[in-house]
């Protein structure tokens, strides 16, 4: 089943000069600030980053000492303070990232100073021989040439499951991060990467596929994403399929999330209750150029899919001026690509700091990791078992 309500959203405005464009959820507060420092790097690490030249980014020149922890594209919370945060491929392409060694980190941010500790984490493996096509590394570490990472959920038995772009592919890792099942594949849909595609054309651009995927809140459904648009689907619909996990079978049921603007790309989803769900919506621009970051509730139901504004993260309320910044709070980066719900009114979003490339804080300066939480000023209503 396709079908797509859209509701078109104006572009950033002053929030002085309209109050009520921030909708029924209102103008959310900033409520925490924490940041892992650009240069961090998995201790003891392989070095990485030979394939991007010498030239210097933002300040930064490769190769780097170590795996860096960087590109945060998706996240898993502990409820112990702590949270499993999934790197994406490395550098931003097939190409340049067979150095990078894709990996789920086990972070601790700490609002009260700001900071965030890196207490560990696990390397993506592949030592049973499950992928079925060649890989990178004889030792079977799973590197960015080898899948695309963007989307991550943890389900009941412990395991996890990650979204990949470059099938796009379903991908099942053990609670240490050993591939358990062969990848599966989105029947019909090829990205350019695909190892399938076997000279055919791809009818889903390069590393558009599962950026974001929502777990349902019984723990039987997965609902992947896409970035990119299907060829021949309507101009700025994403595809919302659905994945039954006792069947380990797509369900055929289908929906269309619509863009406010054919240019802008989802960052993440998940769910707040049985048909609703959270995505983060943005366009590509960073810093002051950056104009469209927002959080949409999605409903999804037998007419259609139905947007609602949730946050503007471009215009966060910053009374107590956290973080040294001032009564607007801004979160200006290219690539935002996690959301989690702590409580029923509080959100946590970090963002993919594109290491080194992205500079959305300050020009000419590679961005940290930076974690926040966001106060909304009404319930969402969400079922408990998203966030108890």
């Amino acid at each position: 089943m396709l079908g797509t309500v859209a509701l078109t959203l104006a572009v950033a405005v002053p929030a002085q000069a309209d109050p009520s464009r921030h909708g029924q959820y209102g103008r959310a507060t900033l409520t925490g600030f924490a940041s892992l420092p650009a240069q961090t790097y998995v201790p003891g690490s392989e070095p990485s980053g030979s394939l991007l030249g010498t030239a210097p980014s933002n300040g930064i020149t490769p190769p780097f000492p170590g795996q860096p922890v960087q590109g945060f594209s998706g996240i898993v919370r502990n409820h112990d303070g702590t949270f499993f945060a999934l790197s994406d491929n490395g550098y931003g392409a097939k190409a340049n990232s067979s150095d990078f060694l894709l990996r789920v980190h086990h972070i601790k941010p700490s609002f009260r100073d700001g900071t965030i500790k890196v207490l560990g984490g696990f390397n993506l493996t592949d030592p049973y021989g499950k992928a079925p096509f060649p890989l990178t590394r004889q030792d079977r570490k799973l590197t960015g040439a080898d899948f695309d990472v963007e989307s991550i959920v943890r389900t009941s038995d412990g395991t996890y499951w990650i979204g990949d772009e470059f099938g796009p592919f379903l991908l099942h890792f053990s609670a240490g991060g050993k591939l358990l099942e062969a990848p599966i594949a989105l029947p019909g849909v090829q990205a350019p990467e695909n190892p399938y595609l076997n000279g055919g054309t791809p009818n889903l651009g390069g590393s558009k596929g599962f950026e974001g995927m929502a777990r349902s809140v019984d723990g039987r459904t997965l609902y992947p994403l896409l970035e990119g648009t299907v060829t021949g689907d309507p101009a700025g619909t994403l595809r919302i399929n659905e994945f039954d996990l006792r069947r380990r079978a797509y369900t055929g049921q289908r929906w269309a999330y619509q863009l406010d603007s054919p240019s802008n790309a989802i960052g993440d989803f998940i769910a707040i209750d049985k048909r609703r769900f959270l995505v983060i919506e943005r366009d590509n621009g960073q810093g002051d150029a950056a104009a469209f970051k927002k959080i949409f509730e999605v409903t999804l139901s037998n007419h259609g899919v139905e947007k609602t504004l949730v946050a503007d993260l471009l215009d966060i309320a910053n009374p107590r001026h956290i973080g040294g910044f001032g009564d607007t709070f801004r979160f200006p980066f290219q690539t935002i690509e996690d959301v989690v719900i702590l409580d029923d009114r509080t959100l946590g979003v970090l963002d993919d700091n594109n290491y080194p490339f992205s500079n959305g804080r300050t020009a000419g300066v590679a961005d940290n990791n930076e974690f926040i939480t966001i106060r909304l000023t009404r319930d969402l209503d969400a079922d408990r078992r998203v966030y108890s």
